[in-house]
């Protein structure tokens, strides 16, 4: 099995996909002329503002959804692989990939609200398959994403969250004995924490989107609050030692420590995994948030991604390279280039942060990264379930088969309970295969889309010109664009019974038509 699955992660991450990523977004930077810096504080403010409703939910709970996505496994122990496996110069790849990934961010999350739809149940729905299907026109298309999708994050990307958990768990409190079950032999602690999780789990995606929003919004501010001061602790503790770390991070990003191609590839793999930019995720939660216009949610996407790498991601760095609790893997199978810790102890998983925790604040480090994994993690899996949710909404569209929803809920629920009990190998294989399935399909999408209509781009335009106008409340007119099958859009102004504000864009030329 891990031997298939290996040879699946090297087609599907060569470095054509690698450098596909930094390409989308390096173009996106460009043609929103870099929209993840000249709104900056307008992202703030549209944070802090915005309701939910009957159908949708406020910008702050979409944010906190897939930052629930965002910011999970990948934040400790994929920043830890990186390392292991890239050098520290991974993380300065990992910032890069974050920067221009906003763009992307900003670009996908736009279009999914442009494109959403309002489902059987009164709730929002959208996502790339939907912006595929109306935008590209493309239903086959949009179709292969849906269905790699349920199965990534439905099947694929919760073992890798779980996974971790169980480590976290067992490394902090012991194995607690050794059970031979028909899956081998398993860690009791590995098997009462899985039950526990698949429990929690069930209760909370039984609720709906509501409730996952409603769990999500308080709890994900607060784990990566906790985790950011604990950081901060140990980087003040040891503070002469930051000029150096940034040294190593910047000089190691394009030396040969571990190979300049390592640092970029695991920096690039591991930085989608984990701020997701143009993976295709984020823009699931983005099209649920009821706003008055598709280029605030996609303003508020795109910081999302500076909170999850470079702030969480680069707490857990710090704390790694400054402590020196890291090794770096060599070329030949059991050889380092850096060895600082014993042979024995693995990348692909959280033991590094745990370590580089535990020596500066003895008998806590433990403890604490499988109190944070756990809800780093298990925020990440109910987003996973809302995503897998979302594109099963789109195949019932076309295909009405009864049970859907609750077989997605079953499957899940058994995916994290085996994740937490396997190997993080194999789990974190899976986890890149699927990963690397959805950034192709989303990555070509949003490419093709923008040649085709530029769409994001015209709601960019279209609203700087309404915040330059100074309007109170901003319309979107979907037709005025030149944009087709923005129906909910079109109905919504519609219904509204006012006209569409039709300020004179910052060229002092009226907004025209992308068409």
């Amino acid at each position: 099995m891990q031997s298939i699955v290996d040879f699946l992660n090297g087609i599907i991450w060569s470095p054509v996909l690698i450098y596909l990523c930094l390409g989308a977004g390096l173009f996106y930077s460009i043609t929103t002329r870099f929209v993840q810096v000249r709104h900056f504080r307008e992202m703030w403010r549209l944070l802090l503002s915005g309701k939910s409703s009957d159908q949708g939910i406020s910008s702050f709970q979409a944010l906190a959804v897939s930052l629930s996505g965002r910011v999970g496994t990948g934040n400790i122990a994929g920043v830890a692989a990186a390392i292991g496996f890239g050098g520290p110069g991974a993380v300065f790849w990992m910032w890069v990939v974050a920067f221009l990934g906003a763009a992307t961010a900003y670009t996908e999350s736009a279009l999914a609200q442009i494109y959403k739809e309002e489902d059987e149940d009164g709730q929002f729905r959208g996502g790339p398959a939907y912006y595929i299907e109306k935008a590209m026109g493309q239903k086959w298309y949009a179709w292969l994403f849906a269905i790699a999708t349920v199965i990534a994050c439905g099947v694929m990307l919760p073992g890798v969250q779980s996974n971790s958990i169980g480590n976290a768990v067992e490394a902090a409190f012991g194995t607690g004995g050794m059970i031979e079950t028909t899956m081998g032999t398993i860690s009791l602690a590995k098997i009462i924490t899985g039950t526990m999780v698949s429990i929690v789990l069930a209760f909370i995606i039984f609720g709906g989107v509501k409730r996952i929003a409603n769990f999500t919004q308080i709890v994900v501010p607060f784990m990566a609050l906790a985790y950011i001061i604990i950081a901060f602790v140990i980087i003040l503790l040891n503070i002469d030692m930051v000029p150096t770390v940034f040294g190593m991070i910047v000089g190691d990003a394009f030396t040969p420590m571990a190979g300049v191609g390592a640092a970029i590839g695991w920096g690039v793999k591991r930085g989608v995994y984990s701020n997701e930019a143009g993976q295709g995720t984020g823009p699931h939660a983005a099209a649920a948030a009821d706003v008055q216009h598709p280029a605030q949610q996609g303003l508020v996407q795109s910081f999302s991604i500076y909170i999850d790498t470079l702030l969480v991601c680069s707490a857990t760095a710090f704390m790694i390279i400054i402590t020196g609790a890291y090794n770096v893997h060599g070329g030949a199978e059991g050889t380092f280039l850096v060895q600082n810790l014993a042979a024995d102890i693995g990348a692909n998983g959280p033991v590094f942060t745990q370590m580089a925790i535990e020596s500066t604040m003895p008998g806590f480090g433990k403890p604490f990264i499988a109190f944070a994994l756990f809800f780093f993690a298990f925020t990440t899996i109910l987003a996973y379930y809302y995503i897998a949710e979302t594109n099963i909404a789109y195949i019932r569209r076309s295909v009405k088969i009864p049970g859907m929803m609750f077989a997605l809920k079953v499957v899940l629920t058994a995916a994290v309970f085996y994740g937490t009990v396997k190997t993080a190998n194999l789990a974190w294989a899976m986890g890149d295969v699927g990963v690397g399935l959805m950034a192709w399909l989303n990555i070509v999408g949003i490419l093709i889309i923008f040649f085709m209509a530029k769409p994001a781009l015209a709601a960019l335009k279209d609203y700087e010109a309404q915040q330059k106008a100074g309007v109170k409340e901003f319309t979107f007119d979907p037709v005025k664009l030149g944009i087709k099958n923005a129906d909910f859009w079109e109905k919504r102004l519609k219904d509204s019974g006012k006209p569409a504000v039709q300020p004179e864009d910052v060229d002092g030329e009226p907004v025209k038509p992308i068409a």
